[in-house]
Order: C-alpha cells, then structure tokens, then sequence
C-alpha cells in the first residue's frame, strides 16, 4: 500500500500538561478525576484587576531545563512550553534516547512572543512630551531591541528552545495564530503520523496570561472577562469574556506500529482531527462550522455515550452559538455530557486545543469524567463507562476545530 493511501492509527504515548491547577499530568488527574463532584479552579483576582487569572503553579523548571543560562535566555512562555515538552518526552519513554529523539518531528503552536515592557513604557514615557517619534525611535532601540532586533521573542524560538534542551532533532514547524495556532498544529501532526510521513511526533503550544502586554491586546479587542470569577457558560448573560490561563500542553503522538514495536504505552488513540477557519459572516457563524465539521466525523463515532470535552472560552457570541451545537448532539442518539475544562484552568488560547485532547486522554486511561466547577443544568453527571471523547476548539475571534479521542481496544 502507498503512503498516499495508508491510514496509521494514531496514539497518545506521552503527555506534558502544566497549569494554575499542577506542575504535571498527575497532578491534575487529582485534581480533575479524583471523582469529586466539583473542580475548585486556581484564580488571582487582584493583580491585573478587574481582569482575573488563572496563574501558573509553582514549577521547578530545573527538573526540565537544567541550565541556569537557557532559562535566563527564554521569556515565561518558552519557559513554560520547554517545561511541558519535557514532561511529554519523560512520559513517553523518549528522553535521552538519542536514536528516538533524533527521528521525533516537532510541531509547535506559538503566539508572537513576549514584548519587552520595560523598553514599550521606555518609549511611550519619552513620547509624551516630544513629536518627533522617528527620532526617539532610533535613539531609543539601538540599545533596546533584543538579538533579534524585534521587540518582542520570536515565535519560532519556543520549537528552537525545545531542540536545543530536550535534543530533538527531527523537523520542526511553528503554527502562529492564537486559537487556531493549536487546531493548525495538532490537525498537522495527526494527518502526518495517519498518512505515514512520521513515526513519531512532540506536538503542544504555552501561554503565558501574566502579562500585561497580552491582557491590554485583548482587551483592545473587547475578549477579557470582567469581575469576579464564572465558569464559561455563565458569563453569557453578561457579555461574555475569557479568563486567561497560564497553559503549557505537549503531546507525543506516534503510529500504532511504532509505539507496538518499542513497547510502549499508549493512553489513548486519535480517530479523527477536523478544523475550519471561518470569517464568522452571516451563514458562517460556529455553529454552521461545527456542524459541517462534525458531519465529517460522524460515521466514526458508535452509538453510545459521548462525553465533550468543550474549549469554549466564554466569548460571546461563540460561546453561545457551540452551546447551542453541544445541546444538539443530545438529539443525536447519544447520551452526553459537557464539561467546559476552561472553567478549570483558564483559557490557554494557542496551547488549548492540545490542553483538551490531553485532558481527554487522561479521561480514557482514568475512566472518569472531568468534574464540572460547578454542577448545573449543562454540565450533569456522567456515570457512564468512557469510550470515547469528542473535544472542541472554538476561537475567541476564529477558528473551529473537532477531535475524537477513543479507548485503545
């Protein structure tokens, strides 16, 4: 058979997750599968207020970047993210060994990088006065810019950080582009693996929401969730917003065969990846995506139980409308469940589309559900064995994606 027409069964074999709620995998499986009936999330509503947080747990980043230099040289974010695609290399049996590491691709979902505040309030405080801001320019940032002569990391050195680190040496592609940055990225590295054009791929994105340089862009944009916390559906009524969270999701995805003939374990297998990039016009609003995206997949979901791992972000009126979709798949033959696990850990934007497909791999493995951080009327009980997951990616602004996540047989 051609690679043209072969079709791999892609699995998880490595997981790398941090966030407000755990320095790694196992710690949030306590914290989100324990089988509690409620999740209480880890927010900081006072330091960027009115805007509320979900901060990064306290994370010794040693244990994955042994270097003091390499860390001093990388903002929070590549901090985060280097951190993450450690852990999943850990988990999956690749860390230093040099033959696998040589042979595993490196796909990675980045926003623009950290801008330099100190340097952007530099030039903002001397403007005041003056009108000439070309000149300021060039007295100000000859001594300022970075290496890269560029205020700000380049989206391409979180994938270059992650080689020179952890030894990756397979290829490398960086996906820019918020939300759909991690649709990009996991569809890319699902589709490569299934068509046998790679063994074995590290695949994730990090965010870092401390930053006031990330909240003002946001907010600029009318995105940020105002006041006191709420779990996604029930900012709604109030206009909607997102509450930020300091993300870092990496994934190791290999070919069933591969991961048979190294012997290694598997959490859970990719059925399907499906993503849009919708102008959201009339007649292209989320819904009308997701059902197109879902008609897709359909034929490969048995009837049964269905558990959704939802990315809304609680913007509105993209929350509204995937509500709306989500209440729909209860028509469909399928008992279902919702749990929108941006409630828990906050809105991860590039890195939360693999934040979910990491999330349902460890609810397949744990056959528990996500608990909601709230019991309500549209995340109910789920005591149904878990075969299956399907996840959403819907973004802030754009971009729509659907993944379904099965138990191995």
């Amino acid at each position: 058979m051609s690679n043209a027409t072969r079709r791999n069964d892609v699995w998880i074999t490595g997981i790398g997750l941090v966030s407000s709620l755990g320095a790694n995998a196992d710690e949030h499986v306590a914290r989100l599968f324990s089988g509690g009936p409620a999740v209480r999330p880890a927010l900081d509503e006072s330091r960027y207020a009115p805007y509320p947080i979900h901060p990064l747990a306290p994370l010794d980043f040693s244990s994955q970047i042994p270097k003091k230099s390499d860390q001093r040289q990388m903002e929070l974010w590549q901090r985060i993210g280097v951190h993450a695609a450690g852990l999943a290399l850990s988990d999956a049996g690749i860390a230093g060994n040099a033959d696998l590491l040589d042979r595993t691709h490196l796909v990675v979902a980045a926003g623009s990088g950290e801008r330099d505040t100190k340097v952007d309030c530099e030039v903002l405080d001397k403007l005041g006065p003056r009108d000439d801001a070309a000149l300021l320019a060039k007295e100000v940032l000859p001594s300022a810019l970075r290496p890269t002569l560029f205020l700000a990391q380049l989206s391409n050195m979180l994938a270059g950080n992650i080689s020179i680190v952890h030894n990756v040496t397979g290829s490398s592609r960086t996906f820019m582009g918020e939300e759909m940055a991690g649709l990009a990225a996991m569809e890319n590295a699902f589709r490569r693996i299934q068509a046998a054009q790679a063994d074995v791929i590290l695949v994730g994105g990090a965010l870092n929401a401390e930053r006031e340089d990330l909240l003002l862009g946001y907010e600029i944009g009318h995105n940020l969730w105002r006041g006191p916390f709420r779990q996604v559906w029930e900012r709604r009524g109030d206009g909607g917003g997102f509450i930020p969270g300091s993300v870092g999701a990496f994934i190791v995805l290999e070919s069933s065969a591969h991961a048979r003939a190294r012997c290694a374990k598997a959490y859970a297998k990719i059925s399907a990846i499906e993503t849009d990039r919708t102008s959201r016009e009339p007649g292209e609003t989320v819904l009308h995506a997701l059902t197109q995206l879902l008609s897709r997949i359909w034929s490969d979901i048995p009837d049964g139980p269905l558990l959704t791992f939802s990315g809304a972000s609680g913007t509105e009126p993209a929350t509204s409308e995937e509500l709306l979709f989500l209440s729909r798949l209860a028509s469909l033959d399928h008992e279902t469940a919702i749990r929108a696990f941006g409630s828990a850990v906050g809105h991860g934007v590039e890195a939360h589309f693999p934040m979910g497909i990491a999330l349902a791999a460890l609810a397949l493995k744990h056959g528990t559900a996500l608990a909601p951080t709230e019991p309500s009327e549209i995340e109910r009980p789920f005591s149904a064995a878990i075969e299956r997951v399907l996840v959403t990616g819907v973004g802030h602004w754009r971009g729509e994606g659907l993944a379904l996540i099965e138990a191995i047989q």
